[in-house]
């Protein structure tokens, strides 16, 4: 800005409008080619022609119109007579209302509103000439221009737009403050209130407003010109709601922010839990309690015997909590604090005391069965809680009947005694020292079709001895075989139908110096036929390669028609 020669009178001016209306800047930018001056500092425009046709000579930025060349140039460059100056100003008018304009030039000056002139002084003169114009400025943002024209003689121009604040005259509200918050400090049990400052050139303050909530009633805090507000807020536990309200020089006063809640420090503590009581059941210890008025949530304390002292073992809002983390066969006690709302908490209640029993441990859940090359495999999930912390093995159930356990580390069982191709039925269970649990949930397998049969025995060799058949083979290295089927086969339409004969038990152990086994049996009714003698070794769970089509060993021999020593 250059203000030669600027008088008092504007310099009077210029101040007052930035007290009121907040426009003026401190320092005014250095000019440049591509002046940008922040509202609502003006930009200002110097050109050699009353016209203000073409390129300016210079364009800076000005806090406010108030200048006094007299007769000499206004910058260098430019003529002293016969040269035009242009301000232009965006500025936010807030909610707008009723404006003084105020003009006074030599020579010609108008002032233009969103394109529209408002004031107009067109002409030489040669004095100073003066006008003042009232006006409605309409709310939001609007743009401000002034035109100045010195042809001959001495250049002077003044122009500012206050507000009117007389009560008479201004009936707008101011804009209702924005972005209000509220933080409440429990150390210093005060609630801090804030908000963006309102654009209202004629703003007087803003107004904080309290209530309680679940009422109407608000009450007015002190008026302040800052965007914050500290307030005591009453320290009863209770929740308040706060807005803020523009006012202005009038006495206008904006509409309420929205309504913004605090809850206050509460410094009461509830009452002591009464009525402790604990017992020991399933699955755990449960600790109960008589409810406390005014309490939020409760806090549950336990002093073990072996521990290292009381602690705090649950938060719950509940009167009653069971305690699933404790070992069976020792001793415990508790109490109970009560916490309100607002985090004070009670003195501690009576201490009461129990030792745990001996329970049998959960069920194991998650029991699959699968079939296997060997029979069905068994897997299952640990059982959890405290009555879990003894188990010492599962027992395994077949159809209802035990058939094994393992120990507390193993989950899986393997079991190979069962029949090809049969369906069964498991069950596991937990035990500890004395206690079993209930059965899991059961499920069922079938047992491989095949593959589980003795292999076919080896070195079976028949004759017919007179009406007798002789048969010898080797005893079956496998240690589970209890003993062997003999069959007799006769073809029949082309397919060997066989019939069992007997069961041979005559096993011989391993190691003996008679590793042979052998058959003698006598055919009472000689057919003269030829059949098949079948010998298959049996498991102790039943299992024979007779059963499932396998392969398995046999002689053929062609039997006497008549009895040999008969015809003797």
């Amino acid at each position: 800005m250059n203000p030669a020669r600027r008088t008092t009178q504007a310099a009077t001016t210029a101040l007052v409008l930035a007290t009121a209306g907040t426009l003026l800047s401190t320092t005014a930018p250095a000019a440049s080619a591509a002046t940008t001056c922040t509202s609502p500092v003006y930009k200002r425009q110097f050109f050699a022609n009353t016209a203000f046709s073409g390129t300016p000579k210079r364009t800076d930025c000005d806090a406010a119109i108030a200048e006094n060349w007299g007769a000499k140039a206004p910058a260098t460059g430019l003529p002293k007579d016969n040269f035009g100056v242009r301000w232009t100003v965006t500025r936010d008018f807030g909610s707008g209302g009723p404006f003084t304009f105020t003009a006074a030039a030599q020579d010609g000056i108008r002032v233009y509103l969103d394109g529209k002139v408002k004031v107009n002084v067109w002409k030489n003169v040669t004095s100073t000439a003066k006008k003042t114009v009232n006006l409605t400025v309409p709310s939001g943002k609007h743009t401000l221009r002034v035109d100045y024209a010195s042809w001959t003689g001495n250049a002077n121009v003044n122009f500012a737009y206050t507000p009117r604040t007389s009560a008479t005259v201004d009936k707008i509200a101011p804009l209702t403050p924005a972005a209000v918050s509220t933080t409440y400090d429990k150390g210093t049990r005060k609630t801090t209130v804030k908000w963006t400052r309102n654009k209202e050139m004629d703003l007087a303050g803003y107004r904080v407003y309290r209530r309680l909530k679940d009422s109407d009633a608000w009450k007015r805090l002190p008026t302040t010109t800052a965007v914050t507000y500290t307030d005591a807020t009453p320290a009863t536990g209770d929740t308040y709601f706060y807005e803020v309200r523009a006012v202005d020089r009038a006495g206008n006063e904006s509409v309420g922010t929205a309504d913004k809640p605090v809850t206050t420090l509460d410094r009461t503590a509830p009452a002591i839990p009464s009525g402790v009581t604990a017992n020991d059941e399933q699955p755990g210890i449960t600790v109960s309690w008589n409810p406390v008025p005014g309490a939020a949530s409760y806090v549950v304390h336990r002093h073990w015997q072996y521990g290292d002292g009381p602690v705090k073992v649950a938060t719950v809002t509940s009167t009653a909590w069971t305690d699933v983390k404790v070992n069976e066969r020792q001793s415990y006690s508790y109490w109970v604090t009560a916490v309100d709302k607002a985090g004070n908490q009670s003195a501690r209640s009576a201490s009461v005391g129990v030792e745990r029993g001996d329970f049998a441990p959960s069920a194991p859940t998650g029991l699959t069965a699968t079939t296997t090359a060997t029979g069905i495999a068994l897997t299952w999930k640990a059982p959890t809680g405290p009555s879990s912390s003894d188990l010492s093995k599962y027992r395994i159930y077949r159809d209802g009947r035990f058939v094994g356990e393992v120990g507390p580390s193993r989950t899986s069982y393997a079991d190979i005694r069962v029949q090809q191709g049969v369906t069964y039925t498991y069950a596991v269970t937990a035990a500890d020292i004395d206690n079993e649990s209930v059965a899991s949930a059961p499920v069922t397998a079938t047992a491989p079709a095949t593959g589980l049969a003795p292999a076919p025995v080896t070195g079976l060799r028949g004759a017919m001895n007179g009406t007798d058949i002789d048969l010898v083979w080797d005893r079956s290295p496998e240690d589970d075989v209890e003993y062997y089927n003999v069959y007799r086969g006769v073809l029949i339409d082309g397919v060997w139908q066989y019939e069992q004969w007997t069961r041979d038990y005559s096993l011989r152990q391993p190691g003996t110096d008679q590793p042979l086994v052998g058959y003698s049996h006598e055919i009472y009714y000689p057919l003269g036929v030829t059949v098949r003698w079948a010998v298959l070794a049996v498991d102790s769970y039943g299992n024979s390669r007779f059963d499932t089509g396998e392969e398995f060993s046999y002689v053929t021999v062609t039997e006497p028609a008549a009895d040999p020593e008969a015809a003797e």
